[in-house]
């Protein structure tokens, strides 16, 4: 919505320089070029940001991120669990709106081209009813009964009514509309009319355009007869127009003032060119505003990071606090929204307590800190630093006490990082995907098969109550083979029944770098619900 904001304010900054300073000059070929130009500079100085160095990774750096592995969206297991639903409904919710601006925004496309068809087939049947005689490359249609005068590309519709004298003007007047490729300008128009029909500033580039088209041709064809004649021509022939936006018409009574008066009118002196210049600081004012927005953004969310701060001990459900829940919800929305901006989650292994915050992409991460990549089910993802502590054998004892908020840090080996992998893993299901309709895919595919093949009888033989969270961490490697299955959960049997699933999933595509397989480290999370 910012983006299309952006365009509207420039577009009519451009259009209104025009209105002001260049309209009534008569270097009309600049202004030409100024009314295509403008409109289409529009659309491209919002996106020019000045990070320009913010590129993908090169391959040969990629060994140099070991420490980077993909967080998959939580899996939800076991018996009353009321958050799969929940989540559902919030997609569908989502994706309903998303839809439904989808359908209005299609909607005005699809009138715009039945309209722009509608304008060609007015034209094909004037040309259908017209006999047609070739001189010099062109297509001349006389059209019977009729005073009409125009052009489309090489064709020049005119009417058998007009005499002689008239035709020879009007011939020298439409043979620079076909010349200069007037036509190309206008039908450039009615594609961008199709693509933002939305946007009413295009329409009116495309009036003034036609009108600068007329006063080009006008100069041109003036030579031939002189001012006076051809002036007192304009006002005295009974005159037809045909209501296509797409042609060039000779007797358009809405521009034969404006044209008689601009045939008046002296030569812009030189100097007026300069003014054309003013397009520089203008532009430069239009990349300034981009800029400056996007720092005064950046400034006021910095100013307000701290609301995004919060505090888990281990155990705690953010289901049983409603505050913390809302600050975690707004904590995963900003950083989705900001990607400049990464979370830290600092661990203190003596509270056993987790502290979340935001911070700046840019601001120096304590050595001890791994990053992630913690993606979400809608396909959305962000980046999280964590000191993981480094961990040994995996071996553990029954009585042992599991962190159930967040992993031990293993050794990641060469994983590549999901952000800049050009093609990811897949599961066999997923392959026919692309980007991130493939990680939507494979992410529901292993929660469909998470939940399928685990087995829930678990929790009440262990004796376990309410919300157990289970972290499984493994590596899709270069042939597509799961391997490195390790996993951290309240109970040793709970460990083994996720390395179990998770071993059992099929090969997956593996993921490719420039042309070659590569590995991919992923972390799985998965929440089971033990019902009381």
């Amino acid at each position: 919505m910012t983006y299309i904001l952006q365009v509207l304010l420039f577009q009519l900054a451009f259009l209104l320089v025009y209105e002001i300073w260049l309209k009534k000059e008569t270097f009309f070929n600049y202004n030409r070029w100024y009314l295509i130009l403008a409109p289409s500079l529009a659309f491209l100085l919002p996106l020019l940001k000045l990070d320009f160095l913010s590129d993908a990774l090169p391959a040969e750096n990629l060994k140099n991120l070991g420490n980077i592995n993909v967080w998959l969206p939580e899996v939800m297991i076991g018996s009353g669990n009321t958050s799969i639903s929940e989540n559902a409904t919030t997609i569908a919710e989502t994706s309903g709106s998303v839809n439904s601006w989808l359908i209005l925004y299609a909607s005005g496309v699809l009138l715009s081209l039945i309209l722009l068809i509608i304008k060609f087939r007015k034209l094909q049947q004037l040309s259908a009813k017209s006999k047609i005689k070739l001189e010099h490359g062109l297509r001349i249609h006389s059209i019977p009964n009729s005073d009409i005068a125009c052009t489309f590309f090489n064709k020049i519709f005119i009417g058998d009514q007009i005499s002689a004298k008239e035709k020879q003007q009007i011939m020298a007047h439409e043979l620079v509309h076909i010349h200069e490729n007037h036509s190309l300008d206008l039908l450039f128009f009615e594609i961008l009319k199709i693509i933002f029909w939305f946007n009413p500033l295009v329409y009116i580039f495309q009036n003034q355009l036609a009108t600068v088209h007329e006063y080009i041709a006008d100069q041109t064809a003036v030579k031939i007869s002189g001012k006076k004649e051809y002036y007192h021509q304009l006002l005295n022939t009974a005159f037809s127009t045909q209501n296509i936006s797409f042609i060039n018409q000779f007797f358009n009574h809405s521009l034969i003032k404006k044209r008689i008066l601009m045939l008046q009118k002296n030569n812009s002196s030189k100097l007026s060119k300069f003014k054309f210049l003013l397009v520089i600081p203008l532009m430069l004012a239009m990349l300034t505003y981009v800029s400056c927005s996007d720092v005064e953004t950046k400034e006021d969310t910095d100013s307000s990071l701290s609301q995004y701060n919060y505090s888990l001990q281990k155990g705690e459900d953010l289901e049983s606090d409603p505050e913390k829940n809302r600050i975690h919800k707004d904590f995963e929305d900003f950083l989705i929204n900001n990607p400049d901006y990464v979370s830290w989650a600092t661990i203190d292994y003596e509270s056993d307590m987790v502290s979340y915050s935001v911070h700046k992409s840019s601001e120096k991460v304590p050595e001890s800190y791994n990053k992630m990549i913690v993606s979400k089910k809608d396909g959305t993802e962000y980046t999280m630093y964590m000191n993981l502590k480094a961990t040994g054998s995996n071996t553990t004892s029954s009585n042992k006490k599991y962190d159930q908020n967040s992993p031990k840090n293993w050794d990641n080996k060469a994983a590549v990082p999901y952000a800049v992998i050009e093609k990811v893993p897949a599961f066999p299901e997923c392959d026919q995907w692309v980007d991130d309709a493939r990680k939507n895919c494979t992410s529901s595919e292993i929660s469909k098969f998470v939940n399928e093949n685990f087995d829930t009888s678990l929790g009440k033989q262990l004796g376990l109550t309410g919300v157990n969270r289970v972290i499984v961490q493994f590596r899709i490697d270069e042939t597509g083979s799961i391997v490195d299955i390790k996993a951290r959960a309240p109970h040793p049997e709970l460990e083994e029944e996720a390395k179990r699933v998770v071993g059992s999933m099929p090969d997956m595509i593996p993921g490719e770098q420039n042309g070659r397989p590569v590995s991919v480290m992923y972390s799985l999370p998965i929440a089971f619900q033990v019902s009381e």
